[in-house]
């Protein structure tokens, strides 16, 4: 199998372990990986308030150039980016008045777009194209009696993505569970991290940050595991704002969880960029 794969922004930047280590699993799994052709920005969120439109454009020329490569489905692996390009199917189908907008737009460009790219997340591709049986079978490694929290974030399981339940997810908890590990009770795996409030209102961000670290924490995980470049960055590089605002003291590791997926498959570390990570993952010896 063959996918097309749009990184993104944030993983040619702040996430890039994740660019890495998703290149790693899918390499390691036989899976084919090609970099969409001259990509753009998904225009994000903050593009939709000012100009509809131009906002849907920015995101729809990414998915016209995919469309031109024989009907492949589209890898998003940062949530925005996969929410955006996603959403961005469902407004041109759903609006004609926009669409025609947009398909004039992209015309400038000499571009058309057909509505014909299905846009996934590399966890859905993983769990139900490839399958967690048959990833179990060709890990390496297992991490019995780990515990961990899998945290989705806000953005990829509501309910127009369709691939997991939109308010208890149990995809990567399979996932890992096949791996030998147990993830633990979290019952905000689907709550915010605050985004980039981080940046505008820091109060507020520190605050849903905090939540999530202590009901981890408190639920005995060793470590977080994510699907997201900004709940990554969030969770991680925030907890000593966070011990300092509120008298606690967390140090608990958070993975993307295909870093975590490539040491399972028996990826080197370098591979999977884990030397980019603030806090590191202390395992057991490997089975």
């Amino acid at each position: 199998m063959e996918y097309l794969y749009f990184p993104g922004c944030s993983l040619e930047g702040a996430g890039r372990q994740y660019d890495e280590s998703l290149r790693a699993v899918f390499r390691a799994l036989g899976l084919g990986l090609k970099e969409l052709e001259d990509w753009n920005c998904c225009g994000a969120t903050i593009y939709m308030s000012v100009d509809e439109a131009t906002s849907l454009a920015v995101s729809a020329r990414n998915l016209a150039i995919a469309g031109r490569d024989g009907g492949r489905d589209l890898v998003a692996p940062c949530s925005a980016c996969y929410t955006v390009l996603l959403k961005t199917n469902r407004f041109l189908r759903e609006s004609p008045e926009l669409r025609e907008k947009v398909d004039r737009l992209l015309g400038e460009a000499g571009l058309a777009y057909h509505l014909d790219v299905r846009v996934r997340h590399p966890l859905d591709v993983l769990v139900n194209d490839v399958g967690i049986q048959t990833i179990a079978s060709a890990a390496t490694r297992r991490f019995d009696g780990l515990r961990l929290a899998p945290y989705y974030g806000c953005q990829i399981v509501r309910p127009e993505r369709g691939f997991d339940h939109s308010e208890f997810p149990e995809a990567m908890d399979k996932l890992f569970g096949a791996l030998g590990a147990e993830p633990v009770y979290f019952p905000v795996k689907t709550r915010c991290c605050g985004g980039m409030l981080m940046t505008t209102f820091p109060e507020v961000a520190l605050d849903l940050v905090r939540e999530l670290l202590v009901c981890a924490t408190e639920n005995g995980a060793e470590c977080i595991l994510t699907t997201c470049p900004m709940c990554q960055v969030n969770l991680e590089a925030y907890q000593d704002r966070v011990n300092k605002k509120f008298g606690t003291s967390f140090a608990i590791p958070v993975l993307f969880f295909t870093q975590l997926l490539g040491l399972a498959l028996g990826c080197e570390e370098k591979a999977l960029g884990l030397q980019r990570n603030l806090i590191p993952l202390k395992l057991r010896a490997a089975a």
